[in-house]
């Protein structure tokens, strides 16, 4: 195990581990038979709730046009629903639909299933190293 203190040393440790850890548990996402963008998309959508084009794309880093695509082929596969704004006839909210939803949580559920099979070959001082960890991204801005 490594110790230290150098924050420029311990960036480059999680970084490493959080990279690692995605690639390991993106392998559920494979039975979702969608792109990886079309599902960070909607995971967004289902877990941060209904949003704007505008605030979409800068939730996932693309320009709006990349999104709208991605939203047209998430509406087009009953994933996701546009809706007008009543007040601004210009304005849409997409939200997540029913099927978009269990899509995501079926994922995450494999995803944290995967996850768990892991962890469980950790003795408890390991374990509890981790949650205290993950507490502790949690709380990093």
């Amino acid at each position: 195990m490594v110790k230290t203190t150098n924050p420029a040393a311990v960036a480059e440790r999680l970084h490493a581990g959080a990279i690692r850890l995605l690639r390991r548990v993106r392998v559920a996402d494979s039975e979702a038979a969608l792109s990886a963008p079309k599902l960070s998309a909607l995971s967004v959508l289902v877990f941060a709730g209904p949003m704007s084009l505008k605030a979409l794309a800068a939730a996932e880093q693309v320009k709006p046009p990349t999104m709208s695509k991605l939203v047209a082929d998430l509406e087009a596969e009953a994933l996701a629903v546009k809706t007008v704004d009543r007040a601004d006839k210009r304005a849409v909210t997409i939200a997540a639909t029913a099927k978009g939803r269990t899509l995501m949580e079926e994922g995450r559920k494999r995803r944290l299933a995967l996850l768990t099979k892991s962890l469980r070959t950790l003795s408890a001082r390991e374990l509890q190293t981790l949650a205290a960890a993950a507490e502790l991204m949690l709380a990093l801005e």
